[in-house]
């Protein structure tokens, strides 16, 4: 028998990390990813949260690094976040305000 998982949804990032990420991090203090692995990527959504009027999509493979970073901007101000195009030009991505482009391992999509 299989389990059917509900994808939780959050009113914002500062919600999404407090009550998804920071638990999960404290139950599992070696995880350097939200799935738990160390290489591969996945198209798996881990959760929703809702920035700028979008909703946005975490994938899995999102380090969780890098998730503390985009909270620290946001402890400083209300847009931690810069909106780019994905790399085919089909959709939103989120990258993290002041952060290199290469190697970002920041992986949130337009959901909408």
């Amino acid at each position: 028998m299989s389990t059917i998982r509900t994808i939780p949804e959050y009113k914002d990032f500062k919600e999404f990390y407090l009550n998804a990420v920071l638990p999960l991090k404290e139950q599992n203090p070696t995880f350097s990813r939200l799935d738990g692995k160390t290489v591969g990527s996945t198209k798996s959504v881990y959760a929703y949260f809702w920035y700028a009027d979008k909703k946005w999509r975490v994938v899995a493979d999102t380090y969780i690094d890098r998730l503390k970073i985009a909270f620290d901007v946001f402890e400083k101000t209300e847009t931690p976040f810069v909106i780019k195009p994905t790399r085919d030009h089909q959709g939103e991505r989120l990258s993290i305000k002041g952060q290199p482009v290469r190697n970002q391992k920041f992986h949130v999509y337009n959901a909408s």
